[in-house]
């Protein structure tokens, strides 16, 4: 009886390496999850087989999200926000007339970050801590609450860095979010729903290079976001800012948002972008806004060029008083043709030219007006955070 049930479990073994293999490099995130196997193999102790002097360990999907989270859930927080007390007059449309109500004044939970530095550095999403007029605490795994005393908000992406007076600390592991491929393993770790702490869900990437119209219009809150990973792990509201990982527990996107009307389609900012918002905030002590020229214009189209007479580029219908742009000179019903050499029309927009510029970059624009063409300088400022 003995020897039959050793030569099932040898079996056994050599059918879950066999299938490994014809499935290659692919099972490296996501591993085979055979119920009827997993019942046999948990069973064998310790998890190993020796196969031509070589040692192969037997490993599958449940075990890669167990010690994931393991790995990173020391270093996930939940945000908090306490806005200030205040009276609300609401009106009752069904009779009644109106009535009050008290809001604000509770801390409540209503995000995620994570920590990468020991000294008490957060990082999550800029929405999350959007109102200045509210104050922030984090809420570590083991329950410890900390008041962010400090929050620099990145103008450019939806993030924001969080410092808390803290030290020892547990950070996370940053990946490399430049070779992700779609169908690879990733997991979540977040406060789901405002409410439910460390919670954890798995799925793949789902597509790469996604761009996104993130927020709520009727909110106040819209921004467009570029580049974006596409996950089909569960992401809610209140996962905002926590970390998507790859099976070794690295953090390679920081999510961001869902959409809505939809099931198991989330994104997250890519972590490439946020080490190098974290690279100018140590290197500045904050973040430095886009580069801002402070005009609104129309692109001239090259068929409406021709039909008025006038070359392609950006026609200016507004110039922002005490703008980089009223101080060049720039004025209404301008042509941008050029900048810095560069020729403006439909596949390359000014907005295209000036996303490639720092703040204080000092540019040449090349100008139609009246049927002449001229050159001025402006000097980038920087847009607000």
């Amino acid at each position: 009886m003995k020897s039959k049930l050793k030569g099932v479990l040898i079996l056994i073994v050599v059918v879950v390496i066999l299938s490994t293999a014809a499935v290659g490099g692919a099972v490296a995130d996501r591993v085979l999850n055979i119920k009827v196997f997993d019942a046999i193999i948990t069973r064998i102790n310790p998890l190993k087989t020796s196969i031509n002097s070589g040692t192969t360990k037997v490993v599958y999907e449940e075990s890669i999200v167990v010690d994931v989270a393991k790995k990173v859930s020391p270093s996930v927080v939940t945000v908090s926000v306490q806005t200030p007390q205040r009276r609300v007059l609401q009106f009752n449309p069904f009779g009644g007339g109106f009535s009050q109500s008290i809001q604000g004044g509770k801390p409540q939970d209503i995000g995620t970050g994570f920590i990468v530095a020991s000294d008490g550095l957060i990082v999550t999403n800029k929405h999350v801590v959007s109102d200045t007029t509210a104050t922030y605490q984090v809420i570590t795994s083991n329950e410890k609450t900390y008041d962010v005393i400090n929050i620099a908000r990145d103008p450019s992406n939806d993030i924001a860095v969080l410092k808390i007076d803290a030290s020892s600390l547990q950070p996370v592991e940053m990946g490399d979010s430049s070779n992700l491929e779609v169908g690879q393993f990733v997991v979540a770790i977040g406060t789901a729903l405002g409410e439910f702490r460390n919670t954890v869900t798995q799925g793949v990437v789902s597509g790469l290079g996604r761009g996104i119209t993130a927020g709520d219009q009727y909110q106040g809150y819209v921004e467009q976001l570029d580049n974006v990973i596409q996950t089909d792990a569960a992401i809610n509201p209140g996962n905002s800012g926590g970390p998507l990982l790859n099976s070794s527990g690295q953090v390679i996107g920081i999510n961001v948002a869902v959409a809505s009307g939809a099931q198991n389609v989330g994104f997250a900012i890519p972590i490439n972008i946020v080490k190098d918002a974290l690279a100018q905030y140590n290197q500045n002590g904050a973040f430095i806004g886009k580069a801002y020229l402070g005009v609104e214009y129309q692109m001239v189209s090259k068929q409406a060029a021709v039909l008025n007479d006038v070359p392609e580029g950006a026609y200016v219908v507004n110039v922002v008083s005490g703008s980089p742009a009223a101080d060049s000179g720039l004025k209404v019903d301008d042509i941008i043709t050029k900048m810095d050499g560069k020729a403006l029309n439909a596949n390359t927009t000014l907005a295209d030219v000036i996303k490639t510029k720092k703040p204080g970059d000092e540019v040449s624009l090349e100008v139609y007006r009246d049927g002449n063409t001229m050159t001025v300088r402006a000097t980038l400022g920087s847009s607000e955070s």
